[in-house]
């Protein structure tokens, strides 16, 4: 079965990871995946990843309180999708949750986060929001 949308997949896999508490989730592989999976590490999302390009997965190792043992990830929304895609300027890029969250953006760069990418000044399609 060919999948279509590997962003939501991704975005879902995480989703249902953290609910359930687990330590990691298996996703599929993909450089847009890859890159995501990036951006959510350096914003501290999640802790790491590891690619296996053979068995065509990563690894994605979530972030939780230490205490309370409560995910970092609260929410995760995909805003721009195969049959509506959804693309702003830097001047548009939403700021999520006054600046706690993170809008994830492709744009001719690579795969950035808002802040980025409202720095570099440059738009794209707004993939998803985290916060």
């Amino acid at each position: 079965m060919a999948l279509s949308d590997t962003v939501a997949d991704l975005l879902t896999r995480i989703r249902n990871a953290k609910d359930a508490k687990h330590k990691y989730v298996d996703v599929r592989f993909s450089k847009m995946n890859q890159a995501i999976v990036d951006v959510l590490k350096d914003k501290g999302f999640v802790i790491s990843s590891i690619a296996n390009e053979k068995k065509h997965a990563i690894r994605v190792f979530l972030r939780y309180e230490k205490k309370t043992r409560e995910s970092v990830i609260h929410g995760l929304k995909r805003v721009s999708r195969p049959g509506i895609r959804r693309y702003v300027g830097y001047n548009d890029i939403p700021k999520v949750l006054s600046g706690l969250g993170t809008a994830i953006l492709s744009t001719p760069t690579g795969i950035v986060d808002g802040e980025k990418a409202r720095e570099m000044k440059v738009g794209g399609e707004l993939l998803c929001l985290v916060w």
